[in-house]
């Protein structure tokens, strides 16, 4: 099951964090309530003020050195002409422990222009000061590096399972990215209609609890009044 373009614009208007989409997604007992550890941004563009939310498209690297997994991709290709766009957000998975980047400035441009909106590597990337130049692109990642990518790594398979600091990410799950809010959040297709669902709810009661504390109650008071 896919996000629709409406569950999309509520998750991107500005109204919820990263946290709060954390917050419903632990309720749902999400592993590590879908949040990448360790992912930081560093490219956004000066002009957005929401969070970054789009379908997830994936490609999977593996060591260089190894023979195994094989390939999938056609001989000849490059992933960024496989991966699905446009408008989805692309996941990068790289050997943990990978020195060299696995997306550069080349490779980002051939992405934008196919319509990808960003992307989260697992990894290190290169080549910011060309990325800089590009309209509305997000980049988030472990690192950086000065090395590319054929160095240390190969491509064995795009919009497959990844994993990122422990989250699985599939094609189709929703990535909210949110540079303010703290972090990027992973939203599994077929639970995006329950934590749209407990938004609102969630945001109703912080404010409940707020006036409390506001009139002078107890945070434990508090939270067993509102929260149960």
């Amino acid at each position: 099951m896919s996000a629709s373009l409406q569950q999309i614009d509520t998750l991107s208007s500005g109204t919820y964090t990263a946290c709060d989409i954390s917050d419903a997604l632990l309720k749902l007992g999400i592993p590590h309530a879908g949040f990448l550890v360790d992912i930081e941004n560093k490219l956004s563009p000066s002009t957005r003020t929401t969070p970054l939310v789009a379908p997830a498209t994936t490609v999977l690297f593996a060591p260089k050195s190894s023979p195994t997994p094989t390939s999938t991709l056609p001989p000849g290709t490059h992933f960024a002409d496989l991966i699905t766009a446009p408008n989805t957000i692309a996941v990068l998975s790289a050997p943990p422990g990978t020195r060299c980047a696995v997306i550069g400035g080349l490779v980002a441009k051939r992405m934008q222009m196919r319509g990808v909106c960003g992307v989260v590597v697992a990894g290190r990337v290169r080549d910011l000061k060309e990325m800089r130049g590009m309209r509305v692109w997000e980049v988030w990642a472990e690192g950086v590096s000065t090395v590319g990518a054929g160095a240390e790594t190969r491509v064995v398979a795009v919009d497959c399972e990844v994993e990122v600091s422990g989250v699985r990410v599939r094609m189709g799950d929703v990535v909210f990215a949110d540079r303010e809010g703290g972090g990027v959040v992973v939203i599994p297709a077929e639970r995006v209609g329950e934590v749209v669902g407990m938004l609102e709810k969630g945001k109703e009661v912080d404010a409940l609890v707020e006036g409390d504390l506001e009139a002078g109650m107890e945070l434990g008071e508090a939270f067993r009044i509102r929260r149960g």
